[in-house]
């Protein structure tokens, strides 16, 4: 699928930024919707279907948090949260609220591009089988629950292939700690940061070429975690 079928809603109240927002995806082949208050982003939303919601939590009318749990009322749109707010407690109240992913204004194009792609990514995959990872010369099939490596076969428990399905559900998006835990444990675990960092840790330790500096399996500090694998096929 071409970028020039999706639809990008932004919902952006500076109306120079929705400008460059509207110039910057446009040049990029994306088809384009603003507005610029809350209740217009829902509007849009219902009528437009769009395939991407970008947003900002300061809007006029209605905290982007409050839009966003409205949106999830009636849709599953990856939602991108584009503020200037940069406290984690704010951050983590837009991705409970059911945002995909946070970027911190001011920010670099192709950052924000690289998240656009990575949304839409989630949306193709969401109808299809669980997906192969790529982890530099490590292959997960999430599907057959089996982990190859240079040394052969990478014994992960049953838990270690939930928390990576939870991550890879979202690959290359915010995916937070509370969200983690609920998911690969259940709410009877909820709160229980210590064991999920164990289990990242672990995971680290099987997969990461270097575990002291993670490629694949990123920390968002305070938040949660971010899988990045590889594009292509067996990519380093």
């Amino acid at each position: 699928m071409t970028t020039a079928m999706f639809l990008v809603l932004v919902v952006e109240d500076d109306g120079e930024l929705c400008g460059v927002l509207r110039t910057l995806l446009e040049s990029h082949s994306y088809r384009v919707v603003d507005a610029t208050t809350g209740e217009r982003g829902l509007i849009e939303a219902r009528s437009h279907r769009p395939d991407l919601i970008i947003c900002d939590l300061g809007l006029p009318d209605m905290d982007g948090a409050t839009l966003i749990r409205n949106i999830r009322g009636f849709s599953t749109v990856p939602i991108l949260v584009l503020s200037a707010r940069t406290m984690e407690g704010e951050k983590i109240q837009a991705l409970d609220a059911g945002a995909d992913d946070y970027v911190t204004k001011p920010f670099s194009a192709p950052e924000l591009l690289a998240r656009v792609r990575a949304s839409l990514r989630r949306t193709a995959r969401s109808g299809e089988s669980q997906p192969l990872l790529y982890l530099g010369p490590v292959t997960v099939d999430l599907t057959a629950r089996t982990t190859q490596g240079q040394e052969g076969a990478v014994h992960l428990t049953p838990l270690e292939y939930r928390v990576l399905e939870c991550l890879a559900r979202r690959a290359g998006m915010i995916v937070t700690q509370k969200q983690l835990i609920r998911e690969a444990w259940g709410p009877e675990r909820f709160g229980d940061t210590r064991g999920l960092r164990s289990y990242i840790k672990t995971l680290r330790q099987k997969l990461e070429p270097d575990p002291s500096r993670p490629r694949y399996l990123v920390t968002e500090a305070g938040i949660g975690y971010r899988l990045s694998p590889d594009e292509r096929t067996g990519a380093a």
